[in-house]
């Protein structure tokens, strides 16, 4: 196995356990209160991924501020969204419907960033769909709000992603880290004051802690995934998440799927799996739906779209430029 792939695979082995840990939480703290905690923690691991040359006073200083502001806020719902769904229905189920996400990243690319998409790539992109509904199964039994919820932390990946594979490749990466966590912790602490603040236990803010070191880590392994493995290799390691919260939930959480549902989750993984490698133009999906994960690190691996295909990428340097918005 390329030591690219263990480090992808291990990094979302920690973003599972984060996710199990948040189902932990119930009703005991707000969605608000939960992301705002994970957020701030999962800063300190994330000072480490500033490239050398970056400082984060210069953060502000952005080619595409509108782009960056509107994945930030994406990032933003996306995760409360996903959060209440872990926190509301299984883990697998919760998992099965973000990965939806790539159904999004297509619309929108072929729609905004004018790319082609192939037949093949719909046609797994329809099984992945219908993979979801023998799981969810609508009109055979009741959908929760935390259904939902899920649907809208696809929609909001689909956009953050689409968004991030425009400016990522000429943009700061503290820009890409540190707005999106300003966003968290300033927008989270106004709706946790609002929505009725307490303050959590010492063994909840001890989960919470190990939340954000546990995120933060998997970050920083996964950026060092990406340097050291092809994304046609690293991508589908993604989908073992799938695996995870069949375990998780069945150790932690009671939650044991039945035999349908295990068949959608079968043809949602293969289906992921064929999408991110069917052909040279594959669409890259990092579906982790916080403000430090995969997605992150994109810029890693991402040449520039469009114009921006003709400006090199984005240094310290440029700070004394005057920053411009398309």
């Amino acid at each position: 196995m390329p030591v690219g792939v263990a480090f992808a695979l291990f990094a979302y082995l920690l973003y599972s356990c984060c996710d199990a840990i948040i189902k932990g939480f119930g009703t005991s703290l707000s969605v608000f209160e939960i992301a705002f905690w994970t957020a701030l923690f999962s800063f300190i691991p994330a000072i480490f991924t500033k490239p050398k040359g970056e400082h984060w006073r210069h953060l502000h200083r952005m080619r595409h501020p509108y782009l960056v502001h509107l994945r930030s806020i994406a990032g933003v719902i996306g995760n409360l969204c996903i959060i209440y769904a872990f926190t509301h229905i299984p883990l697998a189920e919760a998992y099965s419907i973000a990965f939806l996400a790539p159904i999004f990243v297509v619309a929108l690319s072929r729609t905004f960033l004018g790319e082609t998409v192939t037949w093949q790539r719909w046609l797994f992109l329809g099984a992945s769909f219908c993979g979801v509904l023998l799981v969810v199964r609508p009109g055979f039994r009741e959908l929760q709000l935390g259904h939902l919820m899920a649907v809208g932390a696809a929609i909001m990946g689909g956009i953050a992603t689409t968004t991030l594979r425009k400016v990522a490749p000429v943009e700061k990466r503290v820009s890409l880290l540190g707005l999106p966590l300003g966003y968290v912790v300033v927008i989270n602490s106004i709706l946790m004051l609002v929505a009725g603040f307490h303050w959590p236990t010492l063994q909840e803010f001890a989960f919470l802690i190990l939340i954000g070191a546990l995120g933060g880590t998997g970050n920083i392994l996964f950026i060092t995934a990406t340097r050291n493995a092809p994304v046609s290799l690293i991508a589908p390691a993604q989908y073992s998440q799938i695996a995870w919260a069949i375990v998780f939930g069945a150790l932690f959480y009671a939650e044991y799927p039945d035999t349908v549902a295990y068949c959608g989750l079968v043809v949602v993984a293969i289906c992921g799996i064929l999408n991110v490698m069917s052909d040279e133009t594959r669409i890259r999906i990092f579906s982790r739906l916080s403000v430090f994960g995969p997605a992150s690190a994109i810029s890693e691996v991402s040449p520039p779209l469009g114009d921006d295909a003709k400006l090199p990428r984005r240094s310290d340097a440029d700070d004394q430029a005057p920053a411009t918005s398309k």
